[in-house]
């Protein structure tokens, strides 16, 4: 079957390894038809003072050109421009306009941070072991990737909706409705969600999103990729099969690709 990834990271980012081109030609050798890198756009010195977490703005140019050049080098392979935007609600301080983000032909919405707290960070997380800290979290995460998804912002393709389950710990409630909500909201403005096939390696042990929060997309008619989440080359195409095979298992026929146009293909399953 056809193998896609449409999220990648490479050394532009202070936890990722490679080069692009190193990334597109593991993507090209292991098969790959269409593949997104889509590098952590910059965040701010007071979200990432030692640029860490995301790409330094003083090196996107230099990233587009590596793109563009991976593009030239593998006409064989659909290299498509992307980039991962962090979601920081109120505590925005960014100004990103729409010309800031006409380079990227694919954008991937991601809530990595609750109130300017990086809940996903393994050096941060005592947080998780306070006292009710899963019920708070949990809502509080929903709510804030809800509102990503009913922003403005030119979001593309929602990842790891379910993140807040990283580190396998969980709320006390039954997270249903907020899978419900979610996927009602995804569907009201038209994005797409992705199967993550990094969170098998985390804690939660189980992919991005769990196969409830998947099913309940596909009922909402949500339109669904696949993402390995790769920050090495050595992982670009890994575990999408079974990637296909949970979506399956959640009611999808197809999977949906985007394409360097902005538009978007299918795969049958």
């Amino acid at each position: 079957m056809e193998l896609v990834t449409t999220h990648t990271h490479t050394s532009f980012c202070g936890h990722g390894e490679g080069t692009v081109e190193e990334l597109v030609s593991a993507a090209e050798a292991a098969g790959v038809t269409t593949i997104a890198v889509t590098e952590h756009y910059p965040l701010s010195a007071a979200f990432d003072p030692n640029a860490y977490l995301s790409m330094p703005a003083e090196r996107v140019g230099e990233y587009l050109d590596a793109v563009q050049e991976a593009r030239r080098r593998h006409p064989n392979v659909e290299v498509i421009v992307g980039c991962e935007l962090d979601w920081l609600g109120a505590d925005e301080d960014r100004v990103i306009t729409a010309a800031d983000l006409a380079p990227f032909e694919l954008v991937l919405g991601s809530v990595h941070f609750v109130d300017a707290w990086p809940f996903d960070d393994p050096a941060q997380r005592d947080r998780w072991d306070e006292l009710g800290a899963p019920d708070i979290i949990w809502r509080r995460y929903f709510d804030l990737w809800c509102d990503a998804v009913s922003s403005e912002v030119p979001f593309d393709v929602m990842s790891h909706p379910d993140l807040a389950k990283k580190f396998a710990y969980y709320p006390s409630y039954d997270v249903t409705p907020l899978y419900e909500q979610a996927a009602e909201v995804c569907a009201a403005a038209g994005r797409m969600v992705e199967v993550n096939t990094s969170g098998s390696y985390y804690a939660c042990k189980e992919m991005f999103p769990a196969p409830e929060l998947l099913a309940a997309f596909c009922r909402a008619g949500v339109p669904c990729t696949v993402g390995t989440d790769a920050h090495t080359p050595a992982n670009v195409v890994r575990d999408v099969e079974q990637a296909y095979r949970l979506m399956a298992q959640a009611g999808y026929r197809t999977v949906t690709v985007p394409t360097a146009d902005g538009d978007r293909r299918s795969i049958m399953l």
